[in-house]
């Protein structure tokens, strides 16, 4: 199996050719998705079962253009046209995509921008007592939630709301915090004065409720679930949070204080689904334990994240438990093949999320994942 190609700006990024609303076809891909997404409302309310995921993910949106809205918009519109010609089980959708940092930005962050890069955002707070006592805006009233509003009004004019279409990358409240303060400081408040910790993040849990909530309003129906990095469709539920921070802290710690404020944002949405890069192997008692779980994600190939999950054979205790296991695997047929069967067992519900290259390959990874599945 090959490794971690670090000289990739985005290992799972799909080159596509940006196509303008005024030459897409909004009834055919309208059409396709509604197509699919019979398939996915079956297999959402399924025991068990797979579904293949061609992710067209577009570098160029999740890096310097995100800050264009119109490019943005072209580039996703050209990676669905894109996605027709691949053999798949879930469609793809939109997201109005600006930078980690979105909720971070009510406590006075701004973005640092460097030519060619995504947006960063450095902690503007050196201890949990000051950081407390300032007076957040609301998310909507920030620089960076107004452009975030302004681009979601804009995919749906252009789009007549007939595209699926995400929330903005949602992170959780711990990931947040990594925006405010320095995490070594942060990992010791939690040891030293976690009752202080608890209370921040249940501020930023209120702070992303209302903003989702204003995503939401303008987003209506066309609304994916669990969204972002997770396949997704307008029949699941959940949403799906960036918890990178989970690992590096206990799987106890994780439950006690950090899951209740995660928890309280998910609830609106049905339920949570859990995501973090690296290898969670270890967090999977936490994770099933989770209140409402309904999807989980990780990365299961060596090409797919520089510390992929290596033990695919724990995760068979997913079976039996009704939770979606949502599985990037970047890498050949070959490698599909390898993962899906380590990791695949009876009783799972299972989502393969695949990035071949070609059509063709595509195709046989898709027959060949429902044989070994069936």
């Amino acid at each position: 199996m090959k490794k971690f190609d670090s000289r990739l700006t985005d290992v799972q990024a799909t080159k596509v050719i940006p196509v303008r609303p005024d030459e897409f076809d909004f009834d055919e891909y309208s059409e396709y998705a509604d197509k699919l997404n019979v398939r996915c409302k079956t297999f959402w309310t399924a025991d068990s079962g797979v579904m293949v995921y061609r992710r067209m993910r577009v570098g160029e949106c999740f890096s310097y253009g995100c800050r264009n809205m119109k490019q943005s918009l072209e580039y996703q519109l050209g990676a669905l046209k894109m996605s027709l010609n691949f053999k798949a089980d879930i469609p793809n959708f939109l997201e109005p995509w600006y930078g980690t940092g979105t909720i971070a930005s009510a406590f006075g962050g701004e973005y640092v921008w460097i030519a060619g890069n995504a947006p960063a955002m450095k902690p503007a707070f050196d201890s949990i007592d000051d950081l407390l006592e300032y007076t957040p805006k609301e998310v909507k009233h920030t620089g960076i939630g107004r452009h975030t509003l302004d681009m979601i009004d804009y995919f749906m004019e252009k789009t007549g709301g007939k595209l699926p279409v995400s929330l903005t990358d949602s992170q959780s409240p711990l990931n947040i915090a990594g925006y405010l303060l320095p995490l070594d400081k942060f990992f010791t408040y939690m040891i030293m004065v976690p009752e202080k910790v608890i209370r921040l993040l249940e501020i930023i849990a209120n702070l992303s409720v209302d903003f989702n909530n204003e995503q939401v309003k303008r987003i209506g129906n066309a609304l994916v679930l669990p969204g972002h990095g997770f396949a997704s469709s307008t029949k699941w539920s959940g949403l799906g949070m960036s918890d990178d921070n989970a690992i590096m802290i206990s799987p106890e710690q994780y439950l006690e204080i950090v899951n209740p404020s995660a928890g309280k944002i998910c609830r609106f949405f049905g339920g949570y689904g859990f995501h973090s890069c690296g290898d969670w192997s270890g967090w999977i008692d936490s994770v099933l334990n989770i209140k409402d779980i309904r999807m989980a994600d990780g990365a299961f190939s060596n090409e797919t994240d520089p510390d992929a999950i290596k033990n695919l054979e724990v995760y068979h205790r997913f079976s039996g438990t009704g939770i979606v296991l949502n599985a990037r695997i970047v890498g050949d047929i070959h490698t599909i093949e390898q993962q899906v069967r380590r990791l695949w067992a009876p009783g799972m519900k299972l989502v393969v999320v695949t990035y071949c290259a070609t059509c063709d390959e595509q195709n046989r990874a898709y027959d060949l994942i429902h044989r070994i599945c069936s």
